[in-house]
C-alpha cells in the first residue's frame, strides 16, 4: 500500500472549509495540515481547485447478492459506489436465502472480502421466525437489524404484534425500518383494479402505496421504539406528515431520505414511468420539497440511496410486474451537489448527512471524517468540470440510469478507500478492496 499526499484541495469536514494537505500512510491519515511535504517515494496528488470530502457512508443498499445476482452483485455495485463517491456501504437482508442469522451475515462478508472495491456491512433481518436470531447477534458484526414492518420486497414482513414488541425490545443495535402497512396497501391496489383493471398508470403508485400508508405504519414504530426505549432509524421517509415525529438532535429516533424521494416528484411517472417505481413511492412536490427542508434544518439525519437494480427487461413489466427499485448509487453524491447548487442545503449539510451522521449513528469505528489516525475513505470533486450520464460509463450491471443524459454541474475525480485508490479520472482499480467495518460493542 504505497504513500501519497493529495495537496491544493479544498477539505469540507465537521462543517468548515479549510485549504490543507492530506498525507496519506498505511491506509490511514497521516496527516491534515498546510504545505505538508511528502515523504520519499510517496506520490503526490494535486488536488488545485478540488473539494476533498470524507467518502460517503450509504445505509442502504441492495446489492442482489446472494441468489439474485442476474440483477447485481457485490463486485459491480461496489464499483459504481466507488465511482460515485461512496466508500462503505450498508447492504440489505432481502436476498435469497434472506439474511437472517449470523451465519449468513459471515457468508456475505466472505463475498464482499473477495469481491467489494468499497468497505462493507449487513443488516441482519428480522421475520416472524428469528427473534432468537435477533436476541443473540453479534452487536460488533452488524450494521443494524432490519424490519420491514408491513411491507417487503422479499418475503421478509414483520406482523406479528409480539414478534415485533421482542425486536424492539431485545435488539442488540439500531433498528431500521422499512414502513408501510400492507392492508392500506391492498385495498388502495384493488381500488385501482376496480378503475383501471390490470393497465394501471404509473402515475398511481404514490396513491397506492400512499402517504397514509407510510404514516400508519412509521407512526406505530416511533411508538414501538419510545416504549421499548429501542435505538429506531425509519428509512426512506417520503410524506411531509411523516416529518412531524422527528426532531433535530434526537439521536435514539431518526429518519433518513433518499436522494431519489429529494429529487423527483409525482409528475415525473409521466416521462419516466416504471424506472421510478420504488417503495415506498415518489409522491407528491410539495412532500419532496418538505423532505429537502427536513435535510436542511436536521430532522432528517441521514442521506443515502436505497439503490435497488433490477434488469431492464424486468422493468418493461406493467404496473403489477414491473419491480420496484432502481440503481442510484453512481450518480448520488452528483445528485445532492445538484441539490446545493439549486440551495436546498449546503455541501456542508451533504458532508453531515451522507458521511458523518452515518459514522455516528451506526457508531462505525474510525470513518465517516477526515481525522488524522482514522482510514483513508475519501472523495475528491472537481466543481469545475461536468458528467453526463451515459450507458457506456455506467458500472451496475442492470446498466441504465434514471437519469438518462443528464449533465451534473461536478464531476468525481477520485475515490479512495482504505487508502486505496479505487476509482479515478473515470477508471476502476479492479485490484481494489475495501474493508469490513468495525462498529462499537456497545450500541443499543
Amino acid at each position: 500500500m504505497s504513500d501519497f499526499l493529495i495537496t491544493g484541495g479544498t477539505l469540507i469536514n465537521e462543517g468548515t472549509r479549510t485549504q490543507d494537505d492530506l498525507l496519506i500512510s498505511n491506509g490511514r491519515i497521516h496527516s491534515i495540515g498546510p504545505n505538508l511535504s511528502a515523504p520519499p517515494n510517496a506520490k503526490v496528488m494535486d488536488a488545485s481547485g478540488m473539494l476533498i470530502l470524507p467518502g460517503l457512508i450509504d445505509d442502504q443498499v441492495h446489492f442482489r447478492e446472494p441468489g439474485l445476482t442476474h440483477k447485481a452483485c457485490i463486485h459491480t455495485e461496489s464499483k459504481a459506489a466507488v465511482a460515485g463517491g461512496v466508500t462503505t456501504f450498508f447492504e440489505m437482508p432481502n436476498v435469497s436465502p434472506p439474511t437472517l442469522s449470523m451465519d449468513r451475515i459471515e457468508e456475505k462478508c466472505a463475498i464482499a472480502k473477495q469481491d467489494s472495491l468499497a468497505n462493507y456491512a449487513f443488516f441482519l433481518g428480522a421475520s416472524n421466525e428469528n427473534l432468537e436470531n435477533v436476541k443473540s447477534a453479534d452487536p460488533s458484526k452488524i450494521a443494524g437489524v432490519k424490519v420491514f414492518m408491513g411491507s417487503s420486497t422479499g418475503n421478509m414482513l414483520v406482523d406479528e404484534e409480539s414478534v415485533l414488541e421482542g425486536i424492539f425490545r431485545n435488539a442488540p443495535t439500531i433498528i431500521a425500518t422499512h414502513c408501510e402497512d400492507t392492508p392500506t396497501i391492498l385495498a388502495n391496489e384493488e381500488l385501482a383494479r376496480q378503475e383501471f383493471g390490470e393497465t394501471v398508470p404509473f402515475s398511481e403508485h404514490g396513491k397506492i402505496r400512499s402517504r397514509e400508508a407510510c404514516l400508519k405504519s412509521s407512526t406505530m414504530a416511533v411508538e414501538l421504539a419510545k416504549r421499548e426505549n429501542a435505538k429506531l432509524h425509519v428509512l426512506h421517509i417520503t410524506t411531509e406528515e411523516e416529518l412531524q415525529l422527528f426532531e433535530a438532535g434526537n439521536n435514539r429516533i431518526t429518519a433518513e431520505a433518499c436522494v431519489h424521494h429529494l429529487w423527483f416528484e409525482d409528475l415525473s411517472y409521466s416521462t419516466l414511468g416504471s424506472l421510478i417505481k420504488c417503495n415506498p413511492a415518489i409522491k407528491k412536490a410539495s412532500d419532496r420539497d418538505a423532505i429537502r427542508n427536513a435535510v436542511a434544518d436536521g430532522r432528517i439525519s441521514i442521506l443515502a440511496t436505497d439503490h435497488a437494480p433490477h434488469t431492464w427487461e424486468e422493468k418493461q413489466g406493467n404496473y403489477f410486474n414491473a419491480p420496484s427499485g432502481l440503481p442510484l448509487i453512481q450518480h448520488t453524491l452528483l445528485l445532492m451537489l445538484e441539490m446545493c447548487e439549486q440551495e436546498c442545503f449546503t455541501i456542508e449539510t451533504v458532508v453531515e448527512r451522507a458521511c458523518h451522521a452515518p459514522a455516528r449513528l451506526f457508531q462505525v469505528e474510525e470513518r465517516g471524517y477526515l481525522r488524522e489516525g482514522y482510514w483513508a475513505d475519501i472523495v475528491i470533486v472537481d466543481p469545475t468540470k461536468h458528467t453526463t450520464v451515459e450507458k457506456t460509463e455506467l458500472f451496475s450491471k442492470c446498466q441504465w440510469s434514471p437519469f438518462p443524459h443528464m449533465t451534473f454541474t461536478n464531476l468525481i475525480e477520485a475515490t479512495i478507500v482504505s487508502g486505496e485508490i479505487a476509482y479515478q479520472k473515470g477508471q476502476i482499480n479492479i485490484a481494489c478492496r475495501g474493508k469490513r467495518v468495525n462498529f462499537s460493542n456497545l450500541r443499543r
